[in-house]
């Protein structure tokens, strides 16, 4: 993908649809209910209408795209998996024996893996080949990319994501599988946001005290390497990032353009779609933040987003693994939409609401 190519897609993005979010709210004001008594579900409701522009949707049709690859920083030793896990993995998930894609199954959800990046000759044909080079370069020492490189692996994320709405596909979650790429996620972050990589640095996987230690000073020494420009997100994924996180880039740019529901999973997923909002603040209206991570890069991610998870449970998985279980809550949301009856319909007299219709008047106070 080119540069002007990228461009077109940015300018293309447009804000959530108000005059339909109003006619949402609108709705679920007539709805057989007390105000905002169905608390977030509305909130989900009148921003999925906003999205696509329709009150009432349908997510009978939902895709979980992983985009797979390899990062050269393992060589500093900053992570306590094998490379060759990757493409494990990244086989497992086509199979539905990977977390993720037990879950994708069981609730009847679709899983496309590609490969962008994975350091080996991959021969399951069930993922996809969109390899744009076999592992980044070794960030502690050198840039992970060429700009090139994340652009053509945004264009990945954006062919697989107009792929997914010309199917029909309704909401679509947005994975990963990469050895070393909380690394490479917590470098992009500490990146964009300016903050330090020990505020945004966890265990990954799991690492000793000593090997963590590594990961966040193979991070510093990074960033102090490149010197990334914050307000240049293409050029901070090259220099620290990797490609699943840029493919994940163009994926929720993509589903942005198109009008399709995009749900985040943990913490590289979150970082991708921060890079996203970099480029483009409206792609913002369409991501919605499936659970919440214990990474602890993701709290300072999603305060970057202002977007707030919906689920609490402890999750730091990765590999897409919340979105299947967002995406059920986000058809809870629209079964409130499409299937309650209003006020007029449950011939139910509402006069007795309007001295409590403010937003006040439901506050529930805690201790």
């Amino acid at each position: 993908m080119t540069l002007k190519e990228l461009q077109k897609i940015l300018t293309s993005i447009a804000p959530a649809d108000r005059e339909a979010m109003d006619r949402a709210k609108k709705r679920q004001a007539e709805l057989a209910k007390p105000p905002g008594s169905l608390g977030k579900l509305e909130d989900m409701s009148i921003r999925l209408a906003g999205i696509t522009g329709q009150v009432r949707n349908q997510l009978e049709s939902c895709r979980i795209l992983v985009f797979a690859a390899d990062n050269g920083v393992i060589a500093e030793g900053v992570s306590s998996s094998p490379e060759s896990v990757t493409l494990s993995q990244a086989v497992n998930m086509t199979r539905h024996i990977t977390g993720m894609s037990a879950l994708a199954r069981y609730f009847g959800n679709s899983v496309v893996v590609a490969d962008v990046g994975i350091n080996a000759e991959v021969r399951c044909p069930a993922i996809l080949n969109r390899k744009i080079r076999r592992s980044t370069r070794n960030l502690a020492k050198e840039p992970a990319l060429t700009r090139q490189e994340v652009l053509d692996a945004m264009g990945v994320g954006l062919e697989l994501a107009s792929q997914a709405k010309e199917e029909g596909v309704q909401a679509i979650g947005v994975g990963e599988m990469g050895i070393g790429n909380t690394t490479t996620s917590a470098a992009v972050l500490a990146a964009l946001t300016g903050l330090a990589p020990e505020e945004l640095t966890g265990r990954g996987a799991g690492l000793t005290d000593d090997a963590f230690r590594k990961k966040k000073d193979v991070i510093r020494r990074a960033l102090t390497l490149h010197r990334p420009d914050p307000a240049d997100p293409v050029g901070v994924l090259a220099a620290v990032g990797g490609l699943d996180l840029a493919a994940m880039t163009g994926a929720f740019l993509g589903l942005a353009a198109a009008h399709v529901p995009a749900v985040a999973d943990g913490l590289i997923s979150v970082v991708a779609a921060l890079c996203a909002v970099r480029l483009c603040p409206a792609a913002r209206d369409a991501i919605f933040l499936s659970h919440a991570s214990k990474e602890p890069g993701y709290r300072r991610a999603a305060e970057e987003l202002g977007l707030a998870p919906f689920l609490q449970l402890g999750m730091r998985l990765g590999e897409g693994s919340g979105c299947p279980l967002a995406f059920q809550v986000l058809k809870a949301a629209c079964a409130v939409m499409n299937g309650m009856a209003t006020f007029a319909e449950a011939a139910i007299n509402d006069d007795y609401l309007e001295s409590i219709r403010t937003p006040d008047a439901f506050r529930v106070d805690t201790p």
